[in-house]
């Protein structure tokens, strides 16, 4: 089943950049949110997540911190990365 996923990013970011390219190597939907572009989602990821620093990774309402590529792997039931 798939899983509902929000990313949390900046244009700048390399490890946002890195999150991106893991889910499409993955065929794995998102949903990107520039946070440099939309300050009240920029709110909203600092709500959530407690922290100011991208990327964020919503999945399914778990909030990861980070490009954690082990926890968003496990997250999405990936096996073997």
């Amino acid at each position: 089943m798939a899983k509902n996923v929000r990313i949390y990013t900046t244009s700048t970011c390399p490890y946002c950049a890195m999150l991106k390219k893991f889910l499409a190597e993955h065929n794995i939907q998102f949903e990107n949110i520039d946070v440099g572009l939309d300050r009240q989602k920029a709110r909203e990821m600092i709500e959530r997540s407690g922290q100011m620093g991208v990327p964020v990774v919503d999945i399914d309402g778990k909030i990861i911190v980070g490009f954690n590529q082990t926890e968003i792997a496990k997250a999405l039931g990936l096996e073997n990365v």
